[in-house]
């Protein structure tokens, strides 16, 4: 038989394999369907659900329901056009599964490249450091004077003689940070200077 896998309700899967066999001229227009315990036995059901089965094919035109005379073929084209809706309908329903099955997968995407470019900052400003010999990190400690400032009020060059070049906050970093970049407790400060200044930057982010 030709009954869809899916969650569909047993009597709409019976109207489908009947209508699949009128299409395909097993019961012919004009010809009586078995009786309903008959076809009840042959797909295991009760006699109710093939009696659910036969008026929706009723309502689709396919069948004739008569409470004395039986079932009766009526359309085999109506039988081929119930199979077709009920098919644009299942397509529909797995089309929207797997777009909501992509919208996950390109989340998940997203999300490694979002990892992807911040260990690649990572790594750049790695190797920024290893070939310029002279870039320095340093971490904010948590009575340190820069917190809730800005590079601007701190003016920090001036002070320091040192250049930021990046800033690192909870595994995200800020390149090169304008005038108005607001130090927070354990931001991670990455910045050029010559040697004799460093201890000038220590002393000023510590204190």
């Amino acid at each position: 038989m030709t009954t869809p896998k899916n969650n569909t309700p047993r009597y709409i899967k019976i109207a489908i394999d009947i209508a699949h066999r009128i299409y395909e001229g097993e019961f012919k227009v004009g010809d009586k369907l078995r009786g309903r315990s008959t076809l009840a036995s042959e797909y295991n059901v009760s006699p109710e659900t093939i009696r659910r089965a036969a008026s929706l094919l009723q309502d689709m035109g396919v069948v004739n329901v008569s409470q004395k005379s039986g079932i009766f073929v009526i359309s085999a084209e109506r039988a081929h056009d119930f199979i077709g809706k009920f098919s644009e309908k299942n397509n529909i329903k797995k089309v929207r599964a797997r777009l909501k099955s992509l919208r996950v997968q390109k989340e998940e995407i997203d999300k490694k490249i979002e990892e992807s470019i911040d260990t690649l900052l990572e790594y750049t400003m790695q190797l920024k450091r290893i070939d310029l010999g002279c870039n320095y990190e340093l971490s904010v400690p948590a009575d340190s004077r820069l917190i809730g400032m800005t590079i601007n009020e701190l003016q920090f060059w001036h002070n320091t003689g040192a250049t930021i070049t990046a800033v690192k906050r909870d595994g995200e970093f800020f390149i090169s940070p304008g005038p108005y970049f607001q130090f927070e407790k354990e931001d991670m400060i990455y910045f050029i200077c010559i040697e004799d200044n460093l201890v000038r930057v220590k002393d000023f982010v510590n204190r």
